[in-house]
This record gives structure tokens, sequence and C-alpha cells, in this order.
């Protein structure tokens, strides 16, 4: 994008977002921040994320908004803490090396989410830390960024290498991430989806830090003898990690071009048994459906990069979420991109991108 296109989309109206709509949450944010940097739009935000128990922006989300303001040059208003009413106006993005620290359990993903797509389509290559929570509840965690998610950019054109340095977990959170992302990747390409062959094999991959080794062995036993009923195949693998307490068991499918991770997350007072089920749960459910096709969460974070692919797409999604409704919506209020969602919130469906 030239500089005078930029100076065109600061001088042009506001964009006016609200945030109670859809599904109420840091979503709209994110790729409202997101979009914002890439067309150089500006946008008021109101009713922060009102759909939640504690509405307005609480610290990954400000660490977001801090985020992006700093990789592009933003200026910003309403940006504190608790805030319901955000005003983004972004300049130009700059790539380079960035270190951003929560201070919280806050998910390290989301705040990665905010700002990996202006930088990946900018030129220059960009190195970003940020130190927060990697296995928090109501986020992916860092193994399905890795396992999927980078994955399904790999396949898009996005070059990303990931890892992580230390695990955190809620309430401690100080756990570090880092991410080298290759600037410069446009045009993106489609994707047509995943192939219609059900998966044969499963790697469970369980996580710990800070607690006895049994819990570990139970959610292996536990997820193993329900994955073998299913008639899956399984291997399995043990991480331990420093820190915590806490813990996470995930199952890999063997789909194709990109594998599935489901997961879930331990937290006090909750059995090692009751992880598992609740992660072999989602591989029943997964598998139930009519097509196999993305997962719901790669589903609402595909659409983004695919907004600016070359060529159209179309995929199935395992399940129509609120998020990927929601995220819909918010492209639409930045691009003149049409994205059709075939189907019903919460069951299987059809996205195309034209």
């Amino acid at each position: 994008m030239t500089h005078g296109s930029r100076l065109f989309f600061r001088m042009s109206k506001m964009i006016e977002i609200d945030g109670s709509h859809g599904e109420g949450g840091g979503q709209v944010l994110r790729t409202a921040l997101a979009l914002s940097l890439i067309t150089g739009k500006r946008f008021h935000l109101r009713h922060v994320r009102a759909g939640r128990a504690r509405p307005g922006l609480q610290a990954q989300h400000l660490m977001c908004v801090n985020a992006a303001a700093k990789i592009g040059r933003a200026k910003l208003r309403g940006a504190s803490l608790g805030s319901c009413d955000l005003v983004f106006e972004p300049s130009d993005v700059m790539n380079g090396d960035y270190d951003f620290k929560i201070g919280t359990a806050g998910a390290t993903s989301l705040v990665l989410h905010a700002i990996y797509l202006p930088l990946a389509l900018n030129p220059g290559n960009s190195a970003i830390h940020i130190e927060g929570g990697t296995h928090v509840k109501a986020s992916p965690c860092f193994d399905f960024l890795a396992r999927t998610w980078v994955k399904y950019l790999t396949v898009l054109g996005i070059r990303m290498d990931l890892s992580m340095e230390r695990a955190g977990f809620y309430p401690r959170g100080g756990g570090s991430i880092h991410a080298a992302i290759t600037g410069g990747v446009a045009p993106l390409r489609p994707f047509l989806g995943l192939t219609p062959e059900m998966p044969r094999h499963a790697t469970i991959v369980c996580g710990s830090a800070g607690l006895p080794a049994h819990v570990a062995d139970r959610m292996i036993r536990t997820a193993t003898t329900r994955l073998v009923h299913i008639g899956l195949g399984i291997e399995s693998s043990q991480i331990t990690w420093t820190g915590g307490p806490g813990c996470m068991l995930g199952i890999e499918l063997n789909t194709i071009p990109v594998p599935t991770f489901l997961f879930s997350l331990g937290e006090k007072g909750k059995p090692a048994e009751a992880v598992a089920h609740e992660a072999v749960d989602q591989v029943e459910t997964y598998l139930a459906a009519e097509l196999i096709g993305v997962d719901e969460h790669s589903a609402d974070q595909l659409i983004l990069p695919l907004a600016f692919a070359q060529g159209s797409s179309r995929f199935a999604v395992s399940r129509i979420s609120s998020h990927l409704l929601t995220n819909a919506d918010v492209i639409g209020h930045f691009l003149d991109r049409p994205i059709a969602i075939e189907g019903i919130e919460g069951e299987p469906g059809v996205v195309s991108i034209g």
C-alpha cells in the first residue's frame, strides 16, 4: 500500500464498531486492530467486551492494543484497564524486534493473533517476544499454535517460526513465547479445505508442570482407552515443563494437509480423568461431523488471512462458532470481500470467501 493511500484512509470516515455484537469478547478487538494496521483505516470500538462478566479492556486486551499501536505507530484514545470505548488511528507498520510483557497470565497467543498478519504482509522480518500465559482457559494454547495454527499459515504462504521458552499457567503466568515472522509474503494463497478422509491415527500429547507424575499417567491412560474404542491408532508423548502448577492433554489427528489439534487444560479441583475426557469429547464431536473440516478454533482464525488471499477459498468447518461469525462481520467493516457461511451456529458448515 502506498503512502498516499494510507493518508487517504487516515482522512476518511472513522469505522464504527459495536463490541457487544456477536461473541461480545476480545475477538472483535483483535481482528479490528489487525485490519486497521493492514488497511490504514482508523476505528472507534464501543462497548468493548460487553458480553463478558468483566467488560472492558483487561490486561491481555490492553496489551493487544498497545502492541498493535507500537508496531503501527498508532494514536490511541481510551487505552486503559477497564475501558469500554477505544479509538485506534494507525500510521505505517514497522517490522522489527518487539518485546511485550502482559504482566499477568493473559494469553500470549491472543496478543500474537492481533499483530502477526500486519507484520507478515509488510516488508521486512520481525522477532516477537511475548510473556504471559501460554496455557490458559478460553484461548489457544501454545501447542495448538505450534501444531495446527502455524501449519495453516504455512499453507497460505505465511512463514513463522514459533517457540516456547517457558510454559505459563493461570494464575501465575510467567510463560514466554518467541515468533520469528518473515514479512512481505503477499499475495497469500487461497485454501480449499481438508481431504474428506477420516483420520485413522491420533497422537496424545500430555504436558505438565509442578504436578506429580501420576497426573500425566492418568490423563494418558484415560484418553488412550477411549481413543482405542473409537478405532484410532494411538501414540503418546509426555512433556514436563518447569513452573506451574498446570497441565494440558492434547490430541493430534492426522488430517491433511494440516494436523488437527484438540486439547483440554487442567485447573484447580479438576481431576486428571476429566481433563482427558474433555479432550476426547472434542475428538468425538469433530469426527461425528458429516464433513471432515477445519476445527472450529482454526476456522475463525483462517478467514482473516484468507480475506487477503489471491483467489477464492472454500472449506468445511466442524462447527460454526460465534467467533467465526463475529470475525466475518468485523472483516466486512474494513474490506469489500464477500464471506459466506453456510449452516447454523453450533453445527458443521461450509465457509466460502470470494
